[in-house]
């Protein structure tokens, strides 16, 4: 058992782990326009810098979450972090798409390893009871770095250049690489002897690769061949898994489990409908406001401000009530915040979108915290390594879904191209239509948030 000063340097290491990627994120977000500029990519390009991080990560994560639950999940933290460092260095040093864009997936790599891991430790260390609250700091440290995110990234892009955000993420690593190595002791690994399933690890990479590259290629052929590829090694997947002793992936979590299937499913269909706003609006504010990174930045700080405020107060509340009642009324707050960005045009006055960014960030606080306390609540110990890496692959799958949209549509209304004056009509009915999109697919994640059962009843022995 941990004692409280223990525990205290526990969530303090897994916090700022998971402040780090969403801090790095948010903020290219708002340093696109400048990358795209001095590197020359288009818009459908300009979107890889995000896409290649989500399809590596989310490629690795539960892989990595299976491995941590069996050699130890702070040894694979550890790991994750050193990767991310290096990562951020050599990233800030690149001169062209191709280079920025690889060293992205190493990026991936070792968010994988901090993301897969990270809740695991928090809920191996803190019982039910005050679990909720844990997660719910850990999930605030989340949107605390995408709330510092634009802001930083913006202030820094227009002071020192957009290479300035990839190499401030580097002492960030090095001080929780110091955390784990004085403060966070113990190890947990409660699949210990256990073998590691390489065959559907690599079966589980095809399908996530064919499947989220697949979409991002549509409305191509080859975009349409890509995803009947993953959508049959899916088959495979759920086939291989089923007969082996040791899966990567215990299948029975999602048959015999409905709290556990339905919140990843709600996380699935909620990061799906939110992730790519943030991206959308950065360009919105900065080509057709006119607005400098800078500006842009503080403005998109609204959302995660708000999550931020509420998310230990949702996860703490998450204790007591129901998670699926929460996370079904922000999932619909997140929706009416939406649909509130269909009416984008020229126009807009910047205070509608300041209401509906703090809508969109209330309603995705009460969502997040309830919900992630819901999945790792509904399993053994044994599987926390595996749970958190699974919700942690819905968030990436769905944040690549998001983004597919988005670049899909980009092909579709404006093309291949720069976005220049003369094509902003084009990008702000795409802008459009994605939103419409968004809102519809967060309104029917309100009937898979409510259509779980209730966590107490949902171990799965």
């Amino acid at each position: 058992m941990q004692n409280s000063a223990s525990k205290k340097f526990v969530l303090i290491a897994a916090t700022l782990g998971s402040f780090l990627t969403p801090f790095m994120g948010s903020s290219i977000n708002v340093a696109l326009p400048s990358i795209g500029k001095e590197l020359e990519m288009d818009a459908v390009l300009l979107g890889w810098v995000a896409t290649a991080y989500l399809i590596a990560a989310a490629m690795f994560l539960v892989p990595f979450g299976r491995i941590a639950d069996i050699q130890g999940r702070k040894k694979v933290f550890t790991l994750g972090i050193i990767i991310y460092a290096i990562a951020s260095l050599v990233s800030g040093f690149s001169t062209s798409a191709f280079m920025l864009i690889a060293f992205r997936v190493l990026q991936g790599i070792g968010g994988a390893m901090i993301f897969g891991t990270g809740v695991a430790i928090v809920t191996s260390v803190f019982p039910v009871g005050e679990r909720g609250r844990a997660l719910g700091i850990n999930v605030a440290a989340v949107y605390i770095g995408l709330s510092v995110g634009p802001f930083a990234g913006g202030f820094l892009t227009e002071h020192f250049g957009w290479r300035s955000v990839f190499y401030a993420n580097v002492p960030l690593a090095l001080i929780v690489l110091a955390l784990i190595i004085w403060k966070m002791k113990g190890e947990w690994a409660t699949a210990r002897g256990e073998k590691f399933d390489i065959p559907g690890s690599i079966i589980y990479g095809i399908m996530l690769v064919a499947i989220m590259y697949g979409f991002s290629r549509l409305p191509a052929m080859l975009g349409g061949w890509l995803i009947l590829v993953g959508i049959a090694a899916l088959a495979v997947f759920v086939w291989w898994e089923t007969r082996v002793k040791s899966p990567v992936l215990n299948i029975n979590l999602f048959r015999k489990n409905v709290v556990f299937a339905l919140s990843n499913l709600a996380a699935l269909i909620n990061y799906s409908a939110t992730f790519a706003m943030s991206f959308l609006l950065s360009l919105y504010l900065q080509y057709i406001k006119g607005f400098s990174p800078d500006v842009a930045g503080s403005v998109l700080i609204a959302a995660p401000v708000m999550q931020a405020i509420f998310s230990p107060l949702a996860g703490r509340l998450s204790d007591r009530v129901e998670p699926r009642v929460l996370s079904s009324a922000g999932m619909a707050l997140s929706a009416v915040g939406l649909i509130m960005f269909i009416f984008l045009g020229r126009d807009t006055h910047l205070a509608f979108v300041v209401i509906s960014l703090i809508v969109l960030g209330f309603g995705f606080a009460l969502f997040s915290s309830p919900n992630t306390n819901a999945v790792m609540s509904s399993v053994e110990n044994r599987f926390y390594g595996v749970a958190s890496a699974t919700l942690a692959t819905m968030r990436q799958v769905g944040m690549m879904l998001s983004m597919g949209v988005a670049m899909l549509l980009f092909s579709v209304y404006i093309g291949r191209v720069q976005i220049t004056p003369e094509y902003y009509d084009e990008f702000l009915t795409s802008v459009r239509v994605a939103f419409i999109i968004f809102a519809c697919l967060c309104f029917g994640g309100i009937f898979a948030s409510l259509a779980r059962g209730r966590v107490q009843r949902a171990k799965l022995n």
